[in-house]
């Protein structure tokens, strides 16, 4: 259920400006980018239109502490076959930068800016992985990305 009180009536406007434009309230619900979206088909759950309505609706803490919003992929297919223009992909990523100054931040990309900032990549690279490399005739893999670690905590110094 929800109640009234806890809706934002200016939370789509903050999300109009922080993508820059206001396309967001053109949707009307038609289902195109839910019907499109590779990661619908992998979580029936993810419901790019129910983001939206809720956006429009005020549910900001709902939208900036769910999960949904850090699922999408970005692959733009919501945004090229939305029939209002209304860029969803854009909206996801203005809901992002607004749950990252808000704190909120899904534990899988604090994770994985760990992984960069410690190895420079995604990944530790094992002797095991470099091995494999060599018997199938490929060259060893860096370990880590000294440059990238650099990179990372220079930021970490800045903030």
């Amino acid at each position: 259920m929800i109640n009234t009180k806890d809706l934002d009536p200016n939370f789509k406007y903050e999300v109009a400006r922080e993508m820059g434009n206001n396309n967001l309230a053109r949707c009307f619900a038609c289902g195109t980018c839910t019907a499109g979206c590779p990661v619908r088909i992998i979580d029936s759950k993810y419901n790019p239109r129910k983001i939206i309505r809720m956006v429009l609706l005020g549910m900001r803490d709902e939208v900036l502490k769910s999960d949904f919003i850090w699922l999408c992929s970005t692959c733009y297919t919501c945004y090229d076959r939305c029939p209002q223009d209304v860029m969803l992909t854009s909206v996801m990523m203005a809901l992002r930068n607004i749950a990252v100054r808000e704190g909120y931040v899904h534990p899988g990309f604090r994770e994985q800016a760990r992984l960069v900032g410690t190895f420079g990549r995604l990944y530790e690279i094992e002797d095991f992985d470099n091995k494999k490399r060599e018997k199938m005739g490929l060259p060893p893999v860096r370990k880590t990305f000294d440059e990238v670690v650099l990179l990372m905590k220079r930021k970490e110094a800045e903030e």
